[in-house]
């Protein structure tokens, strides 16, 4: 026969002078029978009950502390409250202490699980970034700091002060270039020079923006009293000369306003003047022998960003002058190579006596200018071709208008001189052009490079491949392009919060940066007599060279705090293209190798910034050496107080200015 269970089930007290429990087994038998003869709730109360029943049972008792059983309630009895109370918080506590060692488990089974190879690469792999940070440090600091280092770099001799590599006529003419091949970019077969240039011997600090703009120092450039006074293009005659300086006074009665002309070409697009050209969709302006940069700086005042390209000089450089009244410019060539700029990269061409001979070469010179152009921009030239009454020119007059008829332009005036040409923004256009001259073709899929660097021109069309084919009227205006919305970005390749998380990153680095330069540029310029303080930022940083642009972020910040600068964004050539993506958000900039030198004079740039560069130049195979990309940055850095270097590596602790 089993033995029933007492009521207390566990933990209960037994007094020391009970009876014997077998003794009481009658007792409490006869005890039970009686209480379920009454009909009680308990239907059986000795029986083991479940866990939840044991939590939750009726606990009630007497006033005077009794249980039914007529036993004071022992606090360990699991019928109290107390006791399910204990009960709960030891449950968590066992629950939590064994979530702990199963995740410890876990993650201890899968560090165990990571296989030897893999170890082996995470290893080797943390090796290699460390030595690449050691090398970069070092290169920088031999470079910077070491006196033993900088011993073995010379100055160049005085003929290489206005120094341009890659641009030697002569050599050029020597080598057997010609029909404008001598003026293209030729690099590697000229020894490269691994010395410092020296500055002219009475070089001037250039004078703060916007003065800047409008009056130059005759001894920071090379040029003549009587290239100054020569004919040339429309701009180029737009200067005054006198003993230190050269003043450009576009709006001077003495000289063809560039107001007026500007006033013109609105007129002849349809618009009232040039500061409606924004509502039209144009932005960014290639001027193509731009002379010295008057008609940019006339419509910077419309918040159009003007980019001058022109032939190497070796005296009365354009590109030169350009760039010292502190405007986007660089050396180019419309010849035999097609320029660094992707397909579709600006809004409106100008061409104002520009000496292209644009009926040469089978019109395979405006193949290039329709490459450049986005849909619906403009292609503005003035000639006297256009307007001459001799037979040749007539002749030549012809053939470019059937031409541009043929690229799909349609030519929207002509007045005097200038003509002004709109390109198609319909790519159907050309499977309905006119019979006569074999039309050119389209380039095909494969072969429609969008950023081509330095390659033969192409006689065919390109561009009506890309997605990036888009009206101007049909993108946002400025500066609303400056933000493009998530479809934009995804021809890029970008997702929005990249893109924003890019932004914000490089406003916060304009801020530090500015923090550290404002002093040092205040302290490196002090006021002449009678000047006043200039305020934040002292505006004596005005050209700004990015050696590794990325999306262009950098340039947006430096806008975004009102800094009055320009940015030339450079995408180098081994690292991803995001240049299209910078040309229409508004900006300028151009494909580059920087083992190669910047097609550009000395002493063009207030500021170098290099974010990221070095980490992308060590991660590909060593084509030129850290010596040889400083000497370069030294050669394109302005002069003395005015030079500033900014290195940022993601190989680097800290931002550093070298100065």
């Amino acid at each position: 026969m089993s033995r029933p269970l007492y009521r207390g089930v566990t933990g209960i007290r037994i007094p020391d002078n009970s009876i014997d429990p077998w003794d009481s087994q009658s007792k409490d038998k006869t005890d039970k029978d009686g209480l379920d003869k009454k009909g009680s709730s308990d239907q059986s109360p000795l029986q083991l009950r479940s866990p939840f029943r044991l939590l939750f049972a009726d606990n009630s008792s007497s006033k005077y502390g009794a249980t039914e059983n007529g036993f004071s309630p022992d606090p360990f009895v699991l019928g109290t409250p107390r006791s399910r109370h204990k009960l709960i918080l030891l449950f968590m506590k066992f629950s939590i202490v064994f979530i702990v060692i199963f995740a410890l488990a876990g993650s201890f089974w899968w560090t165990v699980s990571i296989s030897t190879t893999s170890r082996g690469n995470i290893y080797h792999g943390y090796r290699r970034l460390q030595e690449k940070l050691v090398s970069d440090l070092l290169d920088i600091g031999e470079i910077s700091y070491a006196p033993s280092r900088t011993k073995e770099l010379e100055f160049c001799s005085q003929e290489f002060e206005n120094y341009v590599p890659c641009f030697n006529t002569s050599d050029n003419l020597a080598q057997g270039y010609s029909d404008g091949g001598e003026f293209d970019r030729q690099c590697g077969h000229e020894l490269k020079q691994n010395c410092l240039l020296l500055s002219p011997t009475n070089y001037k600090i250039p004078l703060r923006w916007p003065t800047g703009r409008d009056v130059i120092w005759v001894s920071n450039v090379k040029i003549t009293a009587q290239e100054v006074l020569s004919s040339g293009s429309l701009t180029k005659r737009m200067m005054m000369l006198d003993e230190e300086q050269i003043s450009f006074r576009s709006a001077s009665l003495m000289f063809d306003g560039v107001e007026d002309y500007s006033h013109q070409i609105a007129e002849m697009i349809g618009l009232r003047n040039e500061s409606n050209f924004i509502q039209t969709g144009v932005r960014t302006i290639l001027d193509i022998g731009c002379g010295y940069g008057s008609f940019g700086a006339h419509l910077f005042h419309s918040q159009l960003l003007t980019m001058c390209i022109a032939n190497y000089e070796p005296s009365g450089s354009q590109v030169q002058l350009t760039l010292e009244r502190g405007l986007p410019a660089m050396v180019a060539s419309f010849t035999t190579k097609q320029l660094p700029y992707p397909s579709l990269s600006f809004d409106m061409l100008h061409c104002a006596r520009c000496g292209i001979d644009w009926d040469q070469k089978d019109g395979i010179l405006l193949i290039e200018a329709d490459r450049l152009l986005k849909p619906g921009g403009y292609f503005v030239w003035t000639s006297p071709v256009t307007n001459a009454r001799n037979k040749d020119s007539q002749q030549r007059w012809k053939f470019i208008h059937e031409f541009t008829e043929n690229l799909c332009w349609d030519m929207l005036s002509q007045q005097d001189e200038t003509v002004v040409w709109k390109k198609t923004s319909k790519i159907k256009c050309y499977n309905s052009r006119k019979n006569g001259p074999p039309p050119p073709p389209l380039c095909s899929r494969g072969y429609d490079v969008e950023s081509p660097y330095y390659r033969d021109l192409q006689n065919c069309i390109g561009g009506t491949h890309s997605s990036r084919w888009i009206s101007i009227e049909k993108r946002a205006t400025w500066p609303s392009r400056d933000h493009p919305k998530k479809h934009e970005l995804g021809i890029h390749g970008l997702q929005p919060d990249e893109f924003v998380e890019d932004a914000e990153s490089w406003r916060t680095a304009v801020h530090n940066y500015w923090s550290l330069l404002s002093p040092l540029i205040f302290s490196d310029h002090p006021k002449r007599p009678g000047d006043e303080d200039p305020p934040p930022p002292y505006n004596m940083l005005r050209n700004v060279l990015d050696m590794n642009a990325h999306f262009g972020g950098f340039n947006s910040a430096l806008l975004h705090s009102g800094k009055s600068v320009w940015v030339m964004n450079v995408v180098p050539t081994n690292g991803l293209n995001y240049l299209p993506l910078i040309q229409d958000r508004g900006y300028v900039g151009v494909l580059h190798d920087w083992c190669e030198a910047f097609p550009t004079y000395p002493r063009t740039y207030d500021l170098v910034h290099a974010a990221g560069f070095l980490s992308l130049e060590t991660a590909q195979p060593h084509r030129c050496t850290m010596l040889d990309i400083f000497i370069e940055i030294d050669r394109l850095l302005r002069p003395e107080v005015c030079k500033y270097s900014v290195l940022y590596s993601s190989f680097m602790v800290k931002n550093e200015i070298v100065r």
